[in-house]
C-alpha cells in the first residue's frame, strides 16, 4: 500500500492511498460470504452459493462494493498509521480507481491536528494564593456549621428576609385558575431569589394567615413567558436560629469535646484545602501561560463538534430544569447570547488545551497503569454517585474507556508543566510543590497522579 499526502490547509489533508489487489484478498473472501448468506439461489442451501455462481447471477460489482465497505475503513487507519496523523473528524472517502485483480486507488480528506512544536516551558513564573490560614478562614467555616445545625422557630409577626415560610401559590389569568401552577406547603426561605419574579417582594411583610396578589411572568408549563396573577397564601412563618458557638456546639458538629479542638481541627483541614488549591491553581496557571505563548490553527470540523456538544448539553438542562428559557437564563443572569460568546471562547480553549497536552503526554511518554484507571473511576463514581463496577461497565459499554484514559493522561500532563514553572504566592514566598506532595500525600513518592479532593 502506498499513500501520498497532500495538505489542503494546516488542519486538512487529502490522502492518495493506493491498494495492490491482493491486500484486499480476506475482505474479498469475506465479501462473497456474506453475499452467499444473502441471496437464494435455487439448488444451493443459504450460506453456500459458490463464488463463480454469485458473479453470474449478480455479477461482480456486488461483490467489490461489498469488499470496499469492509476494507476502506481498516486500509485508511492502516494509512493514517503510517504517516502519523492525527485525524480529528470523519474522513471523506472516495473510491477513485478500481482495476479489478490489479489495484485499487482511494481518497480520504480529513481534518487534522495541525503540526506545531511546544515552547520551553521550563521556569514559567506563576504566582498562586497563598496557604496561610487566617481566623476570618476559621470563623467563616464554623459560620457555616452553625447554619447546618441552625433550627426554625414559628414566630408571630409578618416575615421578613432571612426568614422561612410555608405557603400555597396559585396562578390565574384573566381569572381563570392554572390547574398546574399550584402548590401547597411549599417552604421558602424570603429573600433566596426565586426565579417567579416578584415573590420575595410580595412576602415581605405578610404574616400568618394572610394573603397577597401580585402580577408576574409564569416560568415554566404550557403557560410558560405569560403574564400571569399569583396568589399567595402564607400559612407560617419562621426564623432561622443559630446555635451558639461553644463547647455544647462542638459535641454537637463534630466528634470534638470543646470548640478549641473543632477550631483547631478546621484550621488543619483549611491548611490542607489551601494547599490543594496551590497545587490546582499552579497547574491551571502554568498550562495557560504555555497556551498563551503559542498560536494554534484549530481545525473547524472539531471547533463545531465541541461547540455544538456544549449548546446540546445547555439544551438538556434547561429541559431538566422545567423553566422556560427565559427564566433559565435569568436565574443565572446571564442570556443565551452571552452564554454562546462563552461557549465559542471555551470550546476554542478546549481544543487547543488537548492539542498541547497530547503532545507533551507524547514527548514524556506518559502513560496509565490499571491502579491509575481504577482510582479514575473510583473517584469519578462518587462524583456522580453511582457505584464504582456500574461506571466502569458503563465505560466498557460505551467505549469510553479510551476517553477516560485520555483524561488522565492529560492530568498528568498538567502536572508536568505545573512541576516545571516557578511558583510563588501573592506574598512574594516560594511555593514548593514537590513538598506540597509530601506533605498531602506521605505515603506516596513524587508527585501524585492527582490531588485529593478537598
Amino acid at each position: 500500500m502506498k499513500t501520498a499526502v497532500e495538505e489542503l490547509s494546516p488542519t486538512r489533508v487529502k490522502l492518495t492511498v493506493e491498494v495492490p489487489f491482493e491486500e484486499l484478498e480476506p475482505s474479498l473472501q469475506a465479501a462473497y460470504k456474506k453475499v452467499a448468506q444473502q441471496v437464494r439461489v435455487p439448488g444451493f442451501r443459504p450460506g453456500k452459493v459458490p463464488a463463480r455462481i454469485i458473479e453470474q447471477r449478480f455479477g461482480r460489482a456486488v461483490v467489490l462494493e461489498e469488499t470496499l465497505n469492509d476494507a476502506l475503513p481498516k486500509l485508511y487507519g492502516q494509512a493514517v498509521d503510517e504517516i502519523d496523523l492525527f485525524p480529528v473528524s470523519t474522513p471523506d472517502i472516495e473510491v477513485t480507481r478500481i482495476d479489478d485483480g490489479a489495484q485499487v486507488e482511494f481518497t480520504a480528506e480529513v481534518d487534522i491536528r495541525p503540526a506545531f512544536d511546544v515552547p520551553d516551558y521550563t521556569g514559567a513564573e506563576i504566582v498562586v494564593d497563598p496557604a496561610e490560614v487566617s481566623d476570618a478562614d476559621i470563623d467563616a467555616q464554623l459560620e457555616g456549621l452553625r447554619q447546618r445545625f441552625a433550627t426554625l422557630t414559628g414566630v408571630d409577626r409578618p416575615a421578613g428576609r432571612g426568614d422561612y415560610v410555608v405557603m400555597d401559590l396559585r396562578a390565574e389569568i384573566d381569572g381563570k385558575n392554572l390547574e398546574e401552577q399550584q402548590a401547597a406547603d411549599v417552604s421558602y426561605e424570603v429573600g433566596a431569589g426565586s426565579v417567579l419574579q416578584g415573590l420575595d417582594d410580595a412576602l415581605e411583610g405578610l404574616g400568618a394567615g394572610e394573603e397577597k396578589t401580585f402580577s408576574t411572568t409564569l416560568v415554566g408549563g404550557e403557560n410558560a413567558g405569560e403574564e400571569a396573577d399569583v396568589i399567595i397564601n402564607v400559612k407560617s412563618v419562621k426564623e432561622k436560629v443559630l446555635p451558639e458557638l461553644d463547647d455544647e456546639f462542638a459535641q454537637l458538629a463534630s466528634e470534638f469535646d470543646t470548640l478549641e479542638e473543632l477550631r483547631g481541627s478546621i484550621r488543619e483541614q483549611s491548611r490542607r484545602n489551601k494547599l490543594i488549591d496551590q497545587v490546582v491553581q499552579a497547574r491551571e496557571k502554568a498550562v495557560e501561560a504555555l497556551l498563551d505563548s503559542i498560536d494554534i490553527p484549530l481545525p473547524e470540523s472539531a471547533l463545531k463538534a465541541e461547540l455544538d456538544a456544549r449548546k446540546h448539553n445547555l439544551e438538556h438542562q434547561i429541559q431538566e430544569s422545567g423553566l422556560s428559557k427565559e427564566a433559565y437564563f435569568r436565574l443565572y443572569q446571564t442570556t443565551e447570547e452571552e452564554r454562546f460568546a462563552e461557549f465559542a471562547e471555551n470550546s476554542a480553549l478546549a481544543l487547543k488545551s488537548g492539542f498541547v497536552l497530547d503532545k507533551i503526554v507524547k514527548a514524556e511518554d506518559i502513560g496509565v497503569s490499571e491502579q491509575e484507571l481504577t482510582n479514575f473511576v473510583v473517584r469519578r463514581a462518587q462524583q456522580l454517585g453511582v457505584a464504582p463496577n456500574t461506571l466502569a461497565q458503563h465505560l466498557a459499554d460505551n467505549d469510553q474507556l479510551t476517553l477516560a484514559m485520555m483524561e488522565i493522561v492529560r492530568e498528568k500532563a498538567k502536572t508536568v508543566v505545573g512541576d516545571a514553572a516557578k511558583v510563588t504566592d501573592t506574598e512574594g514566598n516560594e511555593v514548593d510543590l514537590k513538598a506540597i506532595y509530601a506533605e498531602l500525600n506521605p505515603e506516596q513518592d513524587g508527585a501524585p497522579e492527582t490531588v485529593p479532593a478537598p
